[in-house]
């Protein structure tokens, strides 16, 4: 059995707590995410090296703001040592305020997005080696520690003057987020602050899959079960770990609602193949056509897409004999549909999904997209597999923004998505995206084409580059290619415009909807 993680996080509220887990994993450490409420059963359980306080949207002085267990400021690891402690934004906040400090919302002080910090190193205890001093980081916070409790040092300051790190001992404090990518070096923070609480590196993808197996069949046993399977990386992947252990007993089915790309079915087809597992395709197109007729608001869309999705797996169950539905879901879905702290930004189709009677399982919904990627080449998948750009589950439904996604506008946005995909795999960037986005815009306006007056909708094209899915760059296409998309698309008769969006995430989202 495989040893249980060295490391806690202990949750307080924030989007970016998965996102901390996937650093650490990136690095080859394995940890677990606690609740504050069951954090000190588990802690008193299980031997810790470190832990690590999320950031969070309260405020400390809230009469109902997040309390991490005080009980880790004691706790001694296996060498009789004191744990190393790391608290992140509001994570810091509280570590100040329960510890004596002072903690205070200073509007001159308050930060969000990129910022410069200027630490001095020599006095960082290791949590800054082999940095230069002075760093771009990641704020985003309204309180700030304004006095460090006493026996604590100041490590750093920000550009506004507000303490960005501070330490005592085992102890660290960080107002910046070093979890997202926007902080370049918070993987070598993560890994100064992981060495120095004496963690060794736990966590492989070969492992991983291991575990996956184990873990599904624990559950399943000998009973059936069906799989939502799209062919993109996270389903194929989850099938092809999966198919081995449960071989006939698993079943891969697809949903056909007409809201599929152009060639994507047979793409789909052809994946399963890869998987090695048996498909069936439900043929859905007027269902979903019936069910989405004259809805525009995008919460409503994927409202009415999960019903008509759940009823269709629960026949599918019922026709193939299975209690259990498994589905790729992953930490960003979990993440934007609120189900891990935080806000919903929006809801997925595989979170929260009502099936009756059936039992459904998440194997993979503790990973980020990066990680499955890695999974698909550890079990030896093709290029197609793993380097697949995502595409969300209620597909075309949500790229046809502004007015209802009926089938004539589902054959615009599916032929503009194709002919923009063609070109960027002719001027060879299209794999290099992390994402691409072609949506069709309801805004009619007016235009010109063959010396007449036309009064038509406008195409969005919009790509970004992320590794974690949480936070992105929006691209900008070049002169040359954005030229060569604007003028194959607006022959179609029922496109006027063509507009680029490099919107950043956030505050963009990477969707439309």
């Amino acid at each position: 059995m495989a040893q249980l993680p060295k490391v806690a996080i202990i949750e307080l509220g924030s989007q970016y707590t998965l996102l901390i887990e996937r650093a650490l994993r990136e690095l080859g450490f394995r940890s677990v995410i606690l609740d504050p409420k069951r954090a000190v059963n588990w802690i008193k359980k299980n031997p810790l090296r470190a832990v690590i306080l999320s950031g969070g949207a309260s405020s400390v002085y809230d009469a109902d703001a997040p309390q991490p267990p005080v009980e880790i400021l004691s706790l001694l690891n296996e060498d009789g040592k004191p744990i190393s402690i790391l608290g992140i934004c509001y994570g810091m906040q509280w570590l100040a305020s329960h510890l004596g400090g002072d903690v205070s919302a200073v509007p001159g002080n308050r930060e969000y997005g990129r910022a410069f910090i200027d630490e001095d190193c020599s006095n960082a205890g290791g949590l800054f080696d082999g940095l230069t001093p002075g760093q771009t980081v990641w704020m985003s916070h309204g309180d700030s520690v304004t006095m460090v409790p006493n026996g604590f040092s100041v490590l750093a300051h920000s550009g506004t003057g507000s303490i960005a790190a501070m330490r005592n001992g085992a102890v660290w404090g960080v107002q910046f987020h070093p979890e997202v990518t926007h902080t370049p070096n918070g993987k070598t923070m993560f890994s100064n602050f992981l060495k120095s609480a004496g963690c060794k590196k736990d966590w492989l993808p070969g492992s991983m899959v291991t575990e996956i197996q184990q873990h599904t069949f624990v559950n399943i046993g000998q009973e059936c079960a069906i799989f939502g399977f799209s062919g993109g990386v996270d389903s194929t992947t989850l099938a092809g770990i999966l198919a081995p252990v449960l071989r006939d007993r698993l079943l891969a089915v697809a949903i056909d609602g007409g809201n599929l790309r152009e060639g994507e079915l047979e793409e789909i087809e052809n994946h399963a193949k890869v998987a090695g597992v048996n498909l069936r395709v439900m043929d859905a197109r007027q269902a979903f056509a019936d069910v989405m007729a004259g809805v525009v608001d995008a919460e409503e869309k994927r409202r009415r897409f999960k019903q008509v999705y759940s009823s269709l797996f629960m026949k599918a169950a019922q026709d193939f004999g299975a209690r259990f539905v498994l589905q790729g879901t992953l930490a960003p879905d979990r993440i934007e549909s609120g189900a891990t702290g935080g806000a919903v930004i929006k809801s997925h189709h595989n979170v929260g999904l009502s099936m009756g009677e059936l039992q459904q399982l998440h194997p993979i919904d503790h990973l980020f997209k990066y990680e499955v990627r890695a999974l698909a080449r550890e079990i030896g998948f093709p290029e197609s597999v793993w380097n697949r750009q995502p595409f969300p589950g209620p597909g075309l439904f949500l790229r046809v923004v502004g007015v209802p996604a009926t089938p004539d506008k589902l054959d615009i946005v599916r032929w503009a998505d194709a002919r923009v995909r063609e070109i960027l795999v002719k001027h060879g960037i299209y794999h290099q995206l992390s994402q691409l986005v072609v949506a069709y815009i309801g805004v009619n306006t007016v235009g010109v084409k063959g010396d007449a007056r036309v009064y038509g909708g406008a195409i969005v094209v919009r790509a970004v580059e992320t590794v974690d899915f949480m936070t992105a760059n929006g691209v900008h296409f070049s002169d040359v290619i954005e030229s060569g998309i604007s003028d194959v698309l607006t022959r179609h008769s029922e496109i006027v415009r063509v507009w680029f969006d490099p919107t950043k995430k956030p505050p963009a989202t990477t969707e439309m909807e």
